[in-house]
């Protein structure tokens, strides 16, 4: 008779350990991370969220994918340089810790935990409202419970299984994208087979109220939508540390992430805002990419889109129950979270899968037992995070380069270009997003309770610390009393 296999005790690179988390398998094979990192800039936000961008933006709303599109690649070869150096699974977390202390891994690591267990639940009930779309008799909750099943039982399997959903679905949305941006250069050029739709010049990118029809308010808008669709990049480097080659892995990864943005992001909203007025009501009422495609009369187009933004919402539900467990399994590892949610059984933290799965469900069942306090709470309260988060790879960066070119220079395989300087524009840019939430009333509730939210995480991180450095004093002075 077989035995259920113990719990193994989880390491990860703490303060000064610098080895890969040894406990975690190394199932993900190149390809996995390929994708990973290729599909991880096209989400729901690309596909659905970016209407309300245009609409306040216009056609400038392409200046505000590329201004927010240069900070994020910046945050990327920040995080890329520190986690080809010293991979693992708890990423900017760890380099939080190894940086400024224990207390902002504790921060930032329970900040993007929190961030992604939310997100897991606002996908789920995305994904319900097209599967109730089609069938209508069925209720979204039964979609939602039947979404978390599926991927909660992928990642309390091997990585590998987890790797090979991310690889399908990232090849589905990234051909799905590239379809979708040849369709529109040949509409733009007038080639378009079977479309008597001629070229439409620039007409709607300068002959509606100009390129900035809202001015410099609605590029705002569009600049704060634009800044919270890149979230989630981050995951490929926290899914590196379990990859055959975890150095190569993010330093591939990194390196393409601005010919992955400048093609994805940037030049999707250049085919839309050309090929469709930006103030057409199904902009937002259908979503950009299936506003365009009945625009140019692509047959199905709604039902097409319906298959892509649902594959993109399973991907996420999916790379998020990944990314949050793997995080929570590395705070534990650090001593900084329950021990429960540390066990590894093997090669997967099955504790912190279930975990951060059922807190998912269970902000799908606050959204419809309590939509307009608890839930909406909870929304306000991410709102911001991901720029809480941005904040401490940056400070990280500045401090670790200096401590890696000193000590191990030879662990720079990716290098932040134009050190320090252009880190400190990150950070700047930073600082203006945040300035900017303050200003729009829609972002300042958000901006107000994320900031409560990492207060209280920093207060609760730094009494750790604190209790953790009495204990190790105390119990040097009871060794330094034997001895003498």
């Amino acid at each position: 008779m077989s035995r259920t296999p113990a719990p193994t005790p989880v390491e990860d690179v703490g303060a000064v350990d610098n080895k890969v988390d040894s406990p975690l398998t190394h199932g993900l094979k190149q390809r996995h991370l390929s994708m990973i990192a290729l599909g991880g800039v096209i989400g729901a936000g690309l596909f659905v969220g970016s209407g309300a961008g245009i609409a306040a933006a216009g056609p400038s709303i392409i200046v505000a994918y590329a201004i927010s599109g240069l900070l994020v690649m910046l945050v990327m070869r920040m995080l890329g340089e520190m986690s080809a150096a010293n991979p693992a699974s708890g990423s900017f977390s760890v380099h939080a810790e190894r940086a400024i202390g224990p207390w902002a891994g504790f921060t930032a690591g329970w900040a993007f935990w929190f961030l992604l267990c939310v997100a897991v639940g606002l996908e789920g009930i995305g994904a319900a409202k097209i599967m109730v779309g089609w069938f209508p008799d069925t209720p979204e909750w039964a979609w939602v419970a039947l979404f978390m099943l599926v991927f909660c039982c992928t990642n309390l399997a091997a990585v590998k299984n987890f790797g090979e959903f991310e690889f399908w679905f990232a090849a589905l949305k990234v051909g799905a994208i590239v379809v979708f941006l040849g369709i529109g250069v040949l509409a733009i050029l007038g080639l378009l087979p079977g479309s008597d739709t001629s070229s439409p010049g620039a007409g709607n990118l300068t002959g509606i109220g100009g390129f900035m029809p809202n001015g410099s308010e609605g590029l705002i808008v569009g600049l704060l939508a634009s800044v919270f669709a890149y979230g989630g990049l981050e995951t490929v480097t926290i899914a590196a540390a379990e990859s055959e080659h975890p150095v190569q892995g993010v330093a591939k990864a990194v390196r393409t992430a601005m010919w992955r943005i400048a093609v994805f992001y940037i030049g999707s909203m250049a085919v839309i805002v050309t090929l469709v007025p930006w103030n057409d009501e199904t902009v937002v009422a259908k979503g950009p990419y299936v506003a365009t495609l009945d625009h140019l009369g692509i047959p199905a187009a709604g039902q097409i889109m319906n298959v892509v933004v649902l594959i993109a919402l399973l991907s996420a539900m999916n790379a998020n129950i990944y990314g949050a467990s793997r995080m929570a399994c590395s705070l534990v590892s650090r001593r900084q979270g329950p021990k429960l949610l540390g066990a590894v059984f093997g090669g997967v933290p099955r504790i912190a899968v279930l975990v951060s799965s059922v807190f998912g469900f269970v902000c799908v069942l606050l959204s419809y037992w309590r939509p307009n306090d608890i839930f909406q709470w909870l929304l306000n309260m991410i709102g911001a995070l991901i720029l809480v988060v941005w904040i401490f790879i940056a400070v990280s960066q500045l401090l670790l380069r200096r401590r890696t070119e000193r000590e191990a220079p030879e662990k720079l395989v990716v290098k932040m270009w134009l050190y320090p300087a252009l880190t400190w524009v990150a950070l700047a840019g930073m600082a203006a997003v945040f300035v900017l939430m303050a200003r729009e009333e829609d972002t300042r509730l958000q901006l107000y309770w994320s900031g409560g939210l990492t207060l209280f995480l920093a207060v609760v991180g730094y009494a750790l610390q604190r209790v953790r450095a009495s204990a190790a004093g105390a119990d040097a002075g009871v060794a330094t009393g034997k001895e003498d």
